[in-house]
This record gives structure tokens, sequence and C-alpha cells, in this order.
């Protein structure tokens, strides 16, 4: 705490002092006014600018050291100084002290306050600097909520000070009329309850609820001119139409149909979208290959002396098609029609908020799902129009193996793909802007990454900025500027892996005039509906996450808001969201990682686990990575987690299932896990964080107690 924050601490905690010592507060109750009432106004009749002057500072002070007293003063103001001057003097004087009271909680209180509890916060900042003003005029309105309570606690949220002032002084003067009117008949006053009938708090209830019914009809208002312009079908055929049958999509129709709802899946590609046909399903099957491949080449380590493996790359490919068309039934045409929902195969137009257009029929539907997905970014160089270049879209037709493979973008896709064809035989060359692979995830863990990387082959290239393609004849190659030097690399294939565009064209979306945001998403609430509230965005065409089981987890959200939110609406929730990255070693992550907590100001602590110290790691040959957990600072409860090492996609449910239910280090370390397996490392995890937080001081006292045991 720096000098000044030190300095109005302690004056503010010796003015409350001295009040309470002092025993001023005998000075403001209405007894003591009534007793002195005669020589009060005697004194205003002498003097009547000075009782102003007295009064509003007294008030002033008062109110800004949140000091008992305010409704007292409130009442004396119009018995001296009657309705009309009592409540402007009232007014200005309560709305200076309050917010003279909400800026020193926020000159003290703000910045540890919001650093020690910014996950939590996060949510209500947003809510504040969106509606605070509305909150904040809705508790004004009703006395019965502590107004220095709402003057300290405000001061803790970026609402504006401008904003606070004047909200306050408009909120707070219904309050002050009716106090300053009880105060001018103060000779019948016993007491302050004797004001607060049970007529008028009813009456300061309707006040603090007409905000809410006005921004009700406001809401209400807005909608009916946004839906204006669209004719209203008087019936329905559907209750839900689901554009894209990837994982959202899918996943929509599917509570649809298990709910009884008459739901259509429309998809004018192929069933699965990107997961089941150009991303995980694709290339986990050719990472099972390559880390086959590998694992032949390692084989002294499993103590045999060698072994060799021979394969033709179109095989691997062929392998790879294989086991999308073994997975194909799970999101078929023929299934989803088993289970009741309409699938349809074509292109779908929205043409109004209840009406989709798809192979020359208009369709009618109360709700409507985009789950359209996304596709591979290509970014604007010069010369790549001049490259046959390669997408994680069409990378998968590949038949004969790239001898130099250059690879644009070090995220999960460019990592993952990097290392399969370097362990099938190509030369693999990354190319990366950022300073190190994986960028999103901690240093340690890119480092893991990028030391195995170099120990099969893949040529890192970090750091190194695109500018163009040069073609000559059948050479190809990449100019790059590195560190203020140029660079040329040559390469006979290029796969572009520089992230992805959400695909919100083509369909009507801009025709009805759905917003996006800045990164090409489409904008969604918390209930994940667009501006027309029967229009909803899951997956990746909305973000922020891109990943199916994210999609899936958005789609209950999104149909079951659509279907059943005229009762009950659901806020999507994105507390406890894992991810992984399925290279060698693998890396998951669950919740905060050092990087993400040290830029959100969220104090923490570090507990790691090294699996070369696992047996099982051990007994695998797969003894490299660790668990690194981030806690809350002195307890067990759990911030985060990164797992690099064999099988950490798996390893992390533990976790995943620990931080979405509450549960701390100390009850995975309660938890009997299986020897010798992987999963001990959660454990051990959870023992070294117990180990660090050993209860010292108990632990002397026992050494004690076994000594005079022993005799």
């Amino acid at each position: 705490m720096n000098f000044n924050k030190l300095l109005l601490l302690v004056m503010v905690a010796l003015l409350i002092t001295l009040f309470f010592v002092f025993d001023l507060g005998a000075f403001f109750n209405l007894a003591y006014f009534k007793a002195q009432q005669d020589a009060i106004l005697a004194f205003q009749a002498a003097n009547p600018w000075q009782m102003v002057v007295i009064f509003f500072v007294i008030y002033v002070v008062m109110a800004a050291l949140s000091l008992p007293g305010a409704v007292i003063m409130t009442l004396v103001a119009g018995a001296l100084f009657g309705l009309l001057w009592g409540v402007v003097i009232v007014s200005f004087a309560s709305s200076i002290g309050a917010t003279l009271a909400f800026l020193v909680s926020r000159f003290l209180l703000r910045d540890v306050v919001q650093t020690r509890f910014a996950g939590k916060l996060k949510a209500i900042n947003q809510g504040v600097e969106r509606d605070g003003v509305f909150y904040l005029f809705t508790l004004r309105l009703v006395p019965l909520f502590p107004f220095f309570l709402i003057n300290l606690l405000m001061g803790l949220t970026p609402l504006k000070t401008r904003d606070f002032y004047w909200v306050s002084q408009l909120g707070m003067l219904a309050g002050t009329v009716v106090y300053v009117n009880a105060g001018t008949q103060l000779a019948q006053l016993d007491s302050v309850g004797s004001i607060l009938s049970p007529a008028l708090l009813a009456s300061f209830v309707l006040l603090g609820i007409f905000p809410w019914v006005a921004k009700s009809l406001i809401k209400l208002i807005k909608t009916k001119r946004l839906y204006s312009g669209y004719c209203r079908p008087k019936k329905f055929d559907r209750n839900l139409i689901a554009i894209g049958a990837g994982a959202g999509g899918l996943v929509s129709t599917y509570i649809a149909a298990a709910t009884q709802a008459k739901s259509s899946l429309i998809e004018k590609h192929k069933m699965g979208g990107d997961c089941l046909n150009s991303g995980c399903v694709p290339s986990k099957a050719l990472l099972g290959s390559a880390r086959y491949v590998s694992q032949v080449s390692r084989c002294k380590a499993f103590g045999v002396d060698s072994a060799t493996v021979e394969f033709e790359f179109a095989q691997v490919m062929a392998r790879v098609q294989k086991v999308i068309k073994q997975i194909e039934p799970h999101d078929s045409v023929a299934r989803y029609r088993d289970l009741g929902v309409d699938v349809i195969q074509g292109e779908a137009k929205i043409t109004s908020p209840w009406t989709v257009e798809v192979n020359g029929k208009v369709l009618t539907t109360r709700n409507i799902v985009i789950a359209t997905g996304a596709r591979p970014r290509t970014p604007d160089l010069p010369g790549i129009e001049q490259i046959n270049y390669l997408t994680s879209e069409t990378i998968w037709s590949l038949r004969e193996r790239p001898d130099r493979l250059l690879i644009m973008g070090g995220g999960p896709i460019g990592c993952e793909l990097a290392q399969c064809f370097a362990r099938l035989g190509s030369q693999v060359t990354l190319v990366q802007r950022d300073t190190r692979l994986l960028p999103r995830e901690d240093e340690d863990v890119s480092a893991q990454v990028a030391a195995r990387f170099a120990q099969e082959g893949v040529v890192l290239k970090t750091a190194h900025f695109a500018k163009e393609f040069k073609v000559q004849g059948e050479q190809k190659a990449l100019l790059c500027e590195h560190q203020g030097a140029a660079v040329e690399i040559a390469f006979d294939q290029l796969l572009l892996a520089v992230g992805r565009e959400a695909n919100t064209e083509g369909f009507g979306l801009q025709a009805l005039g759905i917003e996006t945001r800045e990164n090409g998403t489409i904008e969604v609430n918390e209930y994940l509906q667009t501006q027309y509230p029967n229009i909803y965005a899951v997956g990746d065409v909305t973000g922020p996450f891109q990943f199916t089981h994210t999609a899936a987890h958005q789609a209950w959200y999104a149909t079951v808001n659509a279907l059943f939110g005229r009762f009950k609406k659901f806020k999507v929730d994105y507390s406890v969201i894992p991810w992984a990255t399925f290279t060698e070693p693998e890396v998951a992550r669950v919740g905060l990682n050092e990087r993400e907590a040290k830029a959100q100001g969220v104090a923490y602590e570090v507990t790691r686990f090294d699996l070369e110290e696992l047996d099982r790691a051990i007994i695998d040959g797969e003894a490299h990575g660790f668990v690194k957990v981030l806690t809350v600072l002195g307890k067990d409860k759990i911030l985060g987690v990164t797992i690099v090492g064999a099988h950490a996609g798996d390893l992390i449910a533990e976790y995943v299932l620990a931080m979405k239910h509450g549960l701390g280090l100390n009850k995975i370390l309660a938890t009997i896990h299986i020897y010798p397996t992987m999963a001990e490392a959660n454990k051990y995890a959870a023992g070294e964080w117990k180990r660090a937080h050993a209860p010292q001081r108990l632990l002397k006292w026992a050494a004690r107690f076994h000594g005079w045991m022993r005799g």
C-alpha cells in the first residue's frame, strides 16, 4: 500500500474511531433533536446561512464516512429548512457525501479486491459496464438497501464516477422527498419507524420494480421493431432448425429430438462437419500411424536391438479415410433420421427470422441454430496465388508424401501435422511469427514440445515474419524476415495452419443484419442469442473456443434456451473448458495457466510434479513432461492445470471434474488411484502441494509426542 493510501486509511479510521469514542452518535437521534429543537431554531433564525453551511458540511462528512445518522439529518432538514430547501440541501449533500465514500472505497480497496478476485468479478464487471447505471438507479429507489453499503460496493466496480453521482442524486430523490416532508412534521414523529409504514414501504418497492418493468417494456418494443419488417407465420412446421451438421448442429437436433420437439438439420456438404471429415478424426488417425513409426524407431529404448517398419504413404492416408468411414455412422443421415431428426442435404438460406429456404422449399420454424463452423484462414501474401497450397481441409487428399513440407503456423494444427509428416519421412520446416510454438501455453510447455520436435528433425523457424512467395519454374520458396534479416525457405509443398475464419456468408445473415464481431464471428449474448432472440449461434462460427466439445457444450444451452426459454433460460458456462494438443508430448490444459494468471493479475502458487518420477511413465518409456497445478495462495482450490506428457488429454479429465464441482487437491490426494498408472501423476501432484503446506508447528509437537512415547 503506497503512502497516500495509507494516509487516507489512517485519517478515515481516526475520524470513525473518534465518532464512536466520544459517542457523537448521541447527538444524531430523534430524541436529542426534539429536546434541543427550540435552541437550534433560535440559532438558525440568527444565523440562517451559517446553519445551511454547518448542516451541509456535517451531512457530507457523515455520508462520506458511512456514519449512522443520515436519516435523522434528513428529517432535521425538513424541520429546519422546509420541504423545498430541505430537499435541495439534502439531495446535494447526500449525493456528494455518497460520491466521496464511493471514491474512498475505490482508492483504498478496488485494486486489491479486483486483483484478489479477478476471475469471480469478471462477469460482475461486465454487467456493471453494460447495465451499472440501471442497477444503481434501482437500488437507490428502495431505502431498504443500506445506501452506505451501496456506496462502498459500487466503488469496487468499473462504474464511472460521474454516472454514480447523477444516478445517486436522481435515484435518492424520491426517498429524500418523503423523509424531508416527514421532517416538516417533526413534532408529531415519535420514531423513525413511524415514517416507514407498510404502505410507504410498498410504494418504495414498486418504485424499485419500475425500472425492471420499464427495461422489459423497452426490450419488448425493440424486439417488436426488430421483427417489424417480417411476416411471422401463424403456424410453424418445426420447433427448431439447425444449419450445419458438425458437433453444434448434431447435438442441437439430438436434444430437440430427445425432448420430442420437431427439428430439421440442414447440411450442404458432409455430415459430421470438420471434426469427422477434416479435423479431429483424420488428424488423430494420422497421428496414430506416425506414432507407431516413431515407436519402432525407438526400439532400443525397449530392449530391442533393431526393428524396421516399411510403409507406403498412400496406404497410411488410405487408413485415415478408413477410420473416417468407421466413425461416419455415428453422425450419419440414417442415424439421425432414426432418432427423429428431419435431415436435409442441401444449401440453407435464412429468409426471415422464422423461415429457412432449402432445395427450393421454404420451412417455417420457431427457432434457428446457426452451426456453420469455420474454415482455414488464407494469409494475404504476395505470390500465394501461384502456390497450390494445402490446408487442414485438403491435406487428406494427399497420396504422395512431400519431400520438403513447409508449414505456416505453430498452433495446435500446425504442430500436430508437423510431427506427423516428420515421422513419416518428410523434411518439415515450421514457420511461426511468434517467438515460440503454442503461444497460448506457458513457455515451459512450448520448450518441451520444441525440444521433442528438434530431436525428431522438425526445423523450427520461430520469430519469422512471412513476406512473400517466390516461384521460379519448379522451385518454390517463402521469403521471411527474421531479426531484420531476409531468410529464404525452399519447399515442395505448403500447408497453411494460420488460424480459422467463421463461416458467416452465403446463407442469409447479411440480409437479416445479424451482427458480427471484429474477428468475423457472430455476436451472441450469454444465452447464445443473436440480436434476434429466436436465432442462436454455436460452435466455431461464434467462438470464443474452437473445439468440438465446446460446440457440443454450447449446443445444449442454445437448444434448451430455444425450446424452453419461456420458462427458464441458462447462461452458457465457460468456467471450466479443457483442451488438448495431440503432439508427443501431449499438451492438455484446463483453467488458467501462468501466462493468463499474470495477465489477469490473479494471485497464485504453482505445484509441479515431473513425470520422470512416475513409475508407469518409466515403465512405458515416457518419462518426460510434467503436471503443473495453479492454486489459490495458501489453499488447495484449483485455478488451472497444465499437463505435458503421454496421455495428457486423458489425465486432465480428473482435474476438469474437480474444478467443475469445486473439489480441491486434498480431495484428489485422498482418492485411491490404481498402481501403476499414469493417473497416479495427479495424486502425486496433489501430494507435492500437501508437502509444501504441511503444518510445521503441528509436526514439531508430533515429534515431541512420539519422543515422549518412546520414553
